[in-house]
C-alpha cells in the first residue's frame, strides 16, 4: 500500500516507536483518557499494540498491516486503537503480555491484543501476517472476526474477557525463610538446563542470561564445574556472532544455538547488564580476554548510546540499509577491500571466519572459532604480531562501516536503563581504573539529577528534551543500586542520601509487607496489578530492591530495610530455586544474604589496595575507597565507618557480621583475610 502522509495522533507523542507510526493511515491514539473515554463512549472495542522502537517484527507488521489502506480503514471504522511503546508503559505491556501467555502460551512483540471498553482482553496474540497463510489467519481476517464478535455478541464477549481477566491476578506465593538448599537446588537445576557444548541455557534462540551466569560464578566455591560452564558460556559468547567484533556491544540474542547469528538490534539494558558478569567473570579467572570484551562493549555504550546531556538513549535498530544485519556482515571481497591483500589480512580473515561463501546467507558474521596462534601459522606472520594485526583491522572495518547507512536510534532516555548504564561503568573503572567510566557513571547520575528526579519524584522516561511518566519499581530500585555502586568508588554522604530515599520511596509506595508491585499506590489502575517478580531481559524490581536494601542495612545498620529484604526474600526463594532462569538476579541477593556480605573499607590515598580488593571476587561484598582523611571525616555519621581511621600507610578494614578486624597494611595480610 502506498505510504500515508497525514499525521494521526501520534505525532504529538516523543517515543520514538509512537512516532515511527505517526504517519500510518490508522487513527492511531496513545494510551490515555481520550481513547479509553471514546471506547467506553461509543461502546467500541479496542485494538491494542504493543512494540518498540528496535523491534523487527514490529516494524514488518506496521509495513505489511499499518501503512494498508484497506486494513486501516477497517480498523478505523470498527476500532479505537491505541498504540503502546513497552518501555514507557512496561506496567501495560506486563498485564496484557500475561494474558497472552495464558492464552498462547507465548508472548512477545509485537502484541496485539483486542479489548473490552473497560479494557478487559477478549483476544490475545503477537505477530499477524496481513493476510492469510500457512493455515494461519491474518490479520485482515482476525479483525474482522474480532469485529464480527463483538457486533453478534457483545455480552458474550464481555463475560469471556471476563474470565481472562479474572486470570490475571497474581497471588504471591507462600513465604518460606531462604535456605542454603535453595541455592543448591537451583544451581543443579541451572547446570542441568545449560548447553554443554556452547554454553548457556536450551538450544535457540540462545538470550545471555548474564544474572544465571554470575551465580554460577559465585555459588560454585570448590565445586569447579559451576564456574568453568559460566566461564565456557562467556568465552562462547564473546567470540561469537553476538558480540559485536568490529564496534563492540551485544546483539539482543542469538537466533543459534552456537552464538553465531544474532537478532542485530543493540539494547543498552544488555550492554549494561552483560559487562558486569564479564567483570565477575574476569575477577574469578583472571583471564584477559574477559577484560578486553567488559571493555570494548563499554567503549560501544560510550560512543553510540551517550547523549549530549550525559544520559544514555535506549536502543539500536536491528535493520539498516538494504535489512537486518546488513550494517554488520562483510563479504571477503569487502574485508580484503579494506585491509588489502596482505599476510595480515589473510590472519585477519581466518581468525574471524572471513571466507568467499560467509557464514550467512552468502554474508560473513565476525566470529572467532580459531586460536590465534593457528590463524597466523596460516597466514605465516608471527603470533606475537596478532594482536596489533586484529585491533587494526577492527579499526580499519569500524573506520569503513560508519559510511554505511546506520541502523536508527531509539533516543528514549529511560531511567532504570541508566542506572544499569552507570552500574556498569562503575565495575568497569573498578577493574580498569580508567577514568572515562568513572566520569560517564558520575555525569550520568548529574542528568538524572537534574532531569529525572522532580519534586522528590523520580520520573521514568526523557524524550524530546521533556520528562514524563512516574517512575516503576525497577527505575528506583536501579537507581538506588547504581547510587551505591557510585558510593563504593567515590563516597559521599549525599550519593548514600539519594540510595536512602529511592529505598523509602520504594518501602512507602511500592510494598505491601508481602510483595513489592511494579507500579506505585499512585499509579493509573489497570485491569489486574502488574508485578515485577521475574528477572528475565532485565532484573526484577523486586531482586532489585532486596539488592538495595540488603546493602543499605550493611552501610546504615537500619533494621528495617534488612526485615524488608527478607521479607522479599522469603516471597520468591523457593520459586527461584524452581525456576532459575527466570530468577537470576534473585539468587544473587539469595547468596550475599545467605553467605554473609562481606565489608571492606580501605583507606588509601594512591588507590593501590582498593584496587586490588576491587580484583578479588567477592560475591555480594560492599567494598569501600575512602581517598582521605578529610572524605572520612564527611563519612562520620555513616555507621559503616565507625572505628576506622586514615593513617600514614594505606590500610583496610575487613568485617562479617558484626565483627571486624584490625586494619591490615599489607597486600598479603588483606587476601588472607578475604581468603
Amino acid at each position: 500500500a502506498a505510504r500515508h502522509h497525514m499525521a494521526n495522533r501520534l505525532a504529538r507523542e516523543t517515543s520514538t516507536y509512537l512516532l515511527q507510526h505517526a504517519e500510518n493511515p490508522v487513527d492511531w491514539y496513545p494510551w490515555g483518557p481520550e481513547a479509553l473515554g471514546r471506547a467506553r463512549a461509543e461502546n467500541k472495542p479496542i485494538f491494542l499494540s504493543v512494540g518498540y522502537s528496535a523491534c523487527h517484527w514490529c516494524h514488518v507488521m506496521e509495513h505489511d498491516s499499518f501503512e494498508n489502506a484497506d486494513i486501516a480503514g477497517f480498523m478505523n471504522a470498527n476500532f479505537v486503537n491505541i498504540k503502546v511503546d513497552r518501555e514507557e508503559r512496561p506496567d501495560i505491556d506486563d498485564v496484557y503480555q500475561r494474558a497472552c501467555q495464558m492464552a498462547t502460551g507465548t508472548g512477545g512483540w509485537p502484541l496485539s491484543v483486542f479489548l473490552t471498553p473497560e479494557q478487559e482482553p477478549f483476544h490475545v496474540g503477537t505477530f499477524y501476517p496481513s493476510s492469510d497463510s500457512y493455515g494461519r489467519p491474518g490479520f485482515g481476517s482476525v479483525l474482522r472476526q474480532m469485529s464480527q464478535a463483538w457486533r453478534e455478541d457483545p455480552s458474550g464477549v464481555r463475560k469471556a474477557a471476563g474470565k481472562i481477566s479474572a486470570g490475571l491476578t497474581v497471588e504471591p506465593p507462600q513465604s518460606l525463610p531462604v535456605s542454603g538448599d535453595m541455592l543448591d537446588e537451583a544451581a543443579v537445576n541451572l547446570l542441568q538446563a545449560g548447553d554443554p557444548v556452547n554454553g548457556g541455557f536450551g538450544s535457540a534462540p540462545k538470550f545471555p542470561s548474564s544474572a544465571c551466569v554470575s551465580f554460577l560464578l559465585s555459588y560454585s566455591r570448590d565445586i569447579s564445574r559451576f564456574a568453568e560452564f559460566a566461564a565456557k558460556t562467556l568465552s562462547r559468547m564473546g567470540r561469537g556472532g553476538m558480540f559485536d567484533h568490529v564496534g563492540g556491544g551485544f546483539h539482543r540474542y542469538s537466533t543459534d544455538a552456537r552464538w553465531l547469528v544474532p537478532h542485530f538490534e543493540k539494547m543498552l539494558y544488555d550492554n549494561a547488564l552483560i559487562p558486569i558478569s564479564y567483570a565477575d567473570a574476569y575477577c574469578a579467572t583472571g583471564n584477559p580476554a574477559f577484560l578486553e570484551t567488559l571493555s570494548r562493549t563499554l567503549d560501544f555504550v560510550l560512543r553510540e548510546l551517550r547523549s549530549e546531556e550525559g544520559g544514555f538513549y535506549s536502543a539500536l535498530d536491528a535493520d539498516s540499509g538494504d535489512g537486518e544485519g546488513e550494517f554488520y556482515t562483510w563479504t571477503r571481497r569487502e574485508v580484503l577491500g579494506v585491509l588489502g591483500r596482505t599476510p595480515e589480512s589473510e590472519a585477519f580473515c581466518a581468525y574471524y571466519d572471513v571466507t568467499d561463501g560467509g557464514n550467512w546467507e552468502g554474508r560473513t558474521i565476525l566470529c572467532n572459532s580459531v586460536r590465534a596462534d593457528k590463524a597466523a601459522a596460516h597466514a605465516g606472520i608471527p603470533e606475537a604480531r596478532m594482536g596489533a594485526v586484529l585491533a587494526e583491522g577492527r579499526d580499519a572495518l569500524l573506520k569503513e562501516r560508519s559510511r554505511r547507512p546506520r541502523p536508527a536510534r531509539d533516543a528514549k532516555i529511560i531511567s532504570s536503563w541508566n542506572a544499569l548504564a552507570t552500574s556498569a561503568l562503575v565495575a568497569g573503572y573498578r577493574l580498569t581504573l580508567d577514568g572515562r567510566y568513572l566520569e560517564a557513571a558520575s555525569e550520568c547520575d548529574q542528568f538524572m539529577q537534574k532531569h529525572m528526579v522532580s519534586g522528590g519524584r523520580l520520573l521514568r522516561i526523557r524524550a524530546g528534551g521533556a520528562s514524563k511518566i512516574d517512575g516503576y519499581l525497577d527505575d528506583h530500585a536501579f537507581y538506588g543500586c547504581a547510587l551505591l555502586d557510585l558510593f563504593e568508588v567515590a563516597p559521599a554522604t549525599e550519593t548514600l542520601e539519594g540510595a536512602r530515599r529511592m529505598a523509602e520511596t520504594i518501602l512507602d509506595s511500592f510494598w505491601d509487607g508481602k510483595t513489592l508491585h511494579m507500579s506505585s499506590r499512585n499509579h493509573e489502575e489497570l485491569v489486574a496489578k502488574p508485578s515485577s517478580m521475574h528477572d528475565l531481559s532485565l532484573p526484577s524490581g523486586s531482586s532489585a530492591s532486596a539488592s538495595l536494601l540488603l546493602r543499605l542495612y550493611h552501610l546504615t545498620r537500619e533494621e528495617k530495610y534488612l526485615s524488608a529484604c527478607e521479607g522479599v526474600l522469603a516471597t520468591h526463594g523457593r520459586q527461584a530455586a524452581e525456576n532459575p532462569l527466570a530468577f537470576g538476579n534473585m539468587l544473587n541477593v539469595m547468596l550475599a544474604y545467605l553467605r554473609g556480605v562481606t565489608e571492606v573499607s580501605v583507606m588509601d590515598g594512591d588507590g593501590q589496595m582498593s584496587s586490588h580488593v576491587w580484583k578479588h571476587r567477592m560475591p555480594g561484598a560492599i567494598a569501600v575507597r575512602v581517598g582521605s582523611p578529610t572524605q572520612l571525616d564527611a563519612l562520620s555519621g555513616v555507621p559503616f565507618f565507625e572505628g576506622k581511621e586514615f593513617g600514614r600507610d594505606p590500610r583496610a578494614y575487613v568485617c562479617r557480621g558484626r565483627s571486624c578486624s584490625a586494619p591490615v597494611r599489607s597486600i598479603a595480610e588483606l587476601d588472607a583475610l578475604l581468603g
